[in-house]
């Protein structure tokens, strides 16, 4: 008997900058299906992730809502977390890179990197806003590509060809931020020698670790010559200071792999059984299996390994490189509404659709994955509700009706084996993110089953009281044809998995139990496991997203042109967040005629907001008071300050301005429905 493995699997992590969209869930929906697939078979396997918090970026956001970065991340994090659940997405844990883990985790590697020599110093130029006053970092840049002159390209990576290099060395660089042509301006930095790594990685990227289109790849920017890793910004910057360097912190993209780290410590801390080197020794006999798109595959592939080798840990046992998500043959694009949010597409359709037609795409390749939804729906319908779901509705009718629920004391049918026969082809395929060609085995299972059913005819065997037995026989053999399907599916469908095992009262499915059958057992009445996909479910998503994408740009209207109220529907006024909010200060705002300035408790956070009822209400009324705010207003800069959000008044005008105020036994951050 083999010994279980010892696995610890991560996803990249999700920038803090924005929620959760159909190419973050390409990335995690693979990952946890092969993560299912190896504790369905035994095997220990440990999935954390984290979100990615610091940089110019998160700074930036949160100044724009008014909040501390901190603040601002906590209420990401939340979000992602609930996201991530409601898709099944089956996380050990979930951590954040700013965190204690992780500043200790990056303040002990920078001090090996240092003692091995591996970090210099030196001026170098960069590029300075002068109408923002700050150095920018390469994300806030774009240009021309140095390499293969392809046009608004960032400041770090280009998208067209693939070259890696400095924002110093685009043409005609422009600030996103600003707008404005940037300064050349000096600044000392702080850089990791990879140059000094080619010969390891060379042979390291050749090792049967990456994809060997990645390790292709790969071998170019080797060819290349690799220069020296600059893991250093300027202030101001959300992130970790380097030690003894104020005003000096460490880029990003050192403390976010160490995020990796750091999310298993935070996971080890609570545990009993799992120690933190027996994965991270560089002798470690544990696999370690990073999956990352191939925009990232430079950080993962070059500057990873070389950094965790002279720190004194091991390097990834592979790194698992997809391809992005597109939708109808195009980039995901808000004005048309195919840059679709998790929550956008949750609140039309289960999360058991999107995984089963991800993996039904997804092989072992780097190839972009086309979201088609003209052919989501229809294979959703076809393969889970027409072939499998349909297997079970056949057979459990009579089962429950007609023979109290039991069924056959053995299997008879010649179909079982040929099923059993597929395991190891299905499990290689697992094992090798093959995820397509294991969907393409299983369904022509199904198939097979469904014409086992519909040569054996059991609604006309059942009639006949010399056939009955046969009927029963017919019915138990088919829903143990389901109970195999369902074990080959579990892992890229739990939640559907969940309602088999209830139905057919079986117990948790494991790998283990396509060795043997239900027979003389009783199963529970059948419910339906899985309606069809209608098509104005998925033009409620794509609306969904063009309604966002109009609300985002804003508008405004003057009272002259606002005669006739624009009509909505009900998706529309369906993303309106209204919450309970407390009034715990009131204030009149200096200069303005009608605005008072309310601070809101919300439960998990308060919030500033500017509302003009000054003529009818004086600070003093309104303080603990209790009101809806509408939460997931944009934020507004004003005159004098941020507002937050909005709360809800009614009446005429002047002094008849009523603010609406629910019954006292309300509590802040309670969803208004």
């Amino acid at each position: 008997m083999s010994t279980a493995r010892k696995i610890l699997v991560t996803s990249a992590l999700p920038y803090a900058n924005g929620s959760i969209h159909l190419g973050h869930l390409l990335e995690h929906i693979q990952t946890d299906i092969w993560v299912r697939y190896q504790r369905l078979t035994g095997n220990q396997c440990i999935y954390v992730c984290a979100d990615d918090t610091h940089g110019t970026a998160t700074m930036l956001n949160a100044d724009k809502l008014g909040i501390s970065a901190e603040d601002y991340i906590k209420g990401v994090r939340k979000e992602h977390i609930q996201d991530f659940l409601d898709f099944d997405i089956s996380h050990d844990n979930f951590h954040s890179t700013h965190s204690e883990e992780n500043e200790q985790l990056l303040y002990l590697i920078y001090e090996r990197l240092k003692k091995a020599g591996q970090i210099s110093q030196h001026d170098v130029d960069q590029l300075y806003d002068p109408e923002k006053g700050m150095f920018l970092a390469d994300r806030f840049v774009s240009g021309n590509c140095p390499k293969c002159n392809a046009v608004d390209q960032p400041g770090d990576n280009c998208g067209a060809c693939g070259a890696t290099y400095s924002a110093m060395e685009l043409g005609e660089p422009t600030s996103k931020l600003s707008g404005a042509a940037p300064e050349v301006r000096q600044s000392k930095h702080f850089f990791f020698k990879l140059s000094e790594h080619s010969d390891f990685l060379n042979k390291w990227t050749r090792s049967g670790t990456l994809q060997t289109a990645v390790t292709n790849k790969i071998s170019e920017w080797l060819d290349q010559g690799l220069q020296d890793w600059d893991i250093s910004r300027d202030a101001p910057y959300f992130g970790f200071e380097i030690p003894d360097e104020p005003g000096k912190y460490f880029y990003v993209w050192l403390d976010a792999p160490i995020g990796y780290m750091a999310s298993f410590q935070n996971y080890c801390a609570n545990q009993t059984d799992i120690e933190f080197d027996d994965f991270w020794k560089p002798d470690s006999t544990c696999e370690v299996h990073h999956f990352i798109g191939k925009d990232i595959v430079n950080f993962h592939a070059l500057f990873w390994p070389a950094v965790l080798t002279m720190a004194g840990y091991r390097t990834p046992t592979s790194i698992r490189v997809h391809g992005m998500a597109t939708i109808n043959g195009e980039k995901m694009s808000k004005s048309k509404g195919t840059f679709i949010n998790a929550r956008t597409y949750l609140n039309e359709l289960s999360p058991t659709y999107l995984r089963y037609y991800f993996a039904a795409k997804l092989s072992g390749g780097v190839e972009d994955l086309d979201i088609n939804l003209d052919d989501f729906l229809q294979r959703v319908n076809s393969d889970l509700v027409g072939k499998l779901v349909n297997i079970a509705s056949r057979c459990a009718g009579f089962i429950n009706k007609q023979f109290d629920g039991k069924l056959t004391r053995q299997v008879q049918c010649d179909l079982l084996a040929s099923f059993s026969n597929q395991q190891q082809q299905i499990a290689d395929n697992y094992e090798s993110g093959e995820f397509s060609k294991a969907m393409r085995s299983i369904m022509a299972l199904a198939d097979m089953a469904n014409q086992f059913i519909a040569e054996e005819k059991p609604w006309i065997l059942i009639k006949d009281p010399s056939t009955k037995d046969r009927a029963q026989q017919v019915c138990s053999d088919g829903l143990n044809l389901f109970r195999m399907l369902m074990i080959y599916l579990k892992p890229v469908l739990p939640d559907l998995a969940q309602k088999a095992e209830q139905f057919l009262n079986c117990g948790e499915l494991q790998w283990s139990d396509l060795a043997h059958h239900l027979t003389d057992h009783r199963i529970n009445t059948f419910e339906p496991l899985l309606k069809r996909i209608e098509s104005r479910s998925i033009e409620a998503i794509i609306d969904a997203g063009k309604s966002h994408e109009k609300s985002a740009q804003g508008a405004t209207t003057s009272k002259d042109e606002a005669a006739d109220p624009v009509e909505i529907d009900i998706d529309t006024f369906a993303q309106v967040d209204l919450r309970i909010a407390r009034i715990i200060q009131a204030q009149v705002v200096e200069g303005a005629d009608k605005l008072l300035q309310l601070t809101l408790d919300l439960g998990d956070h308060q919030r500033t907001v500017f509302s003009g009822i000054k003529s009818a209400y004086s600070a003093e009324q309104l303080e603990d008071k209790l009101t809806v705010v509408v939460a997931n207003l944009k934020a507004r800069k004003m005159k004098f300050g941020i507002s937050e959000g909005m709360v809800l008044a009614a009446g005429p005008g002047d002094k008849e301005i009523f603010l609406i105020s629910p019954d006292s036994g309300a509590k802040p951050g309670m969803k208004v429905t």
